[in-house]
């Protein structure tokens, strides 16, 4: 079976569930509130903000939402993230639980400002 190639975001979350297109929406609004100025991309066939670079992706999965803010803003918040499966790049929220969304935002805000000290550095 061939996997489906959203070229938007919309797209994306258009192809769910009305409960999970919820989800998949409020972590877009999170993404966004917090980084408007990243620009909104479909890479590695998930919804991406990218600001100097990939700043994060998700994606809905049968049991979970897929969070990924690279390696560093899993380092970052550690602690924070104790209670969820996480490895080397991806943050695994099940969908039996509510979603953090603040801290979503949190790792966000780390990453915009991790992508601005780089590009401040070039």
């Amino acid at each position: 079976m061939d996997a489906v190639e959203y070229k938007t975001i919309d797209e994306y979350i258009a192809g769910f569930p009305q409960n999970i297109q919820a989800i998949l929406t409020k972590m877009r609004q999170s993404i966004k509130e917090t980084a408007p100025d990243a620009k909104e991309t479909i890479a590695y066939r998930m919804p991406t903000f990218r600001l100097n670079g990939n700043l994060v992706h998700f994606a809905a999965f049968a049991n979970h939402i897929g969070f990924y803010p690279t390696p560093s803003g899993i380092l970052a918040f550690e602690k924070d993230l104790a209670g969820y499966e996480t490895s080397k790049g991806a943050i695994r929220f099940p969908l039996d639980k509510p979603i953090p969304y603040e801290l979503v935002k949190k790792i966000t805000k780390f990453r915009v400002n991790e992508t601005s000290e780089k590009k401040a550095a070039i």
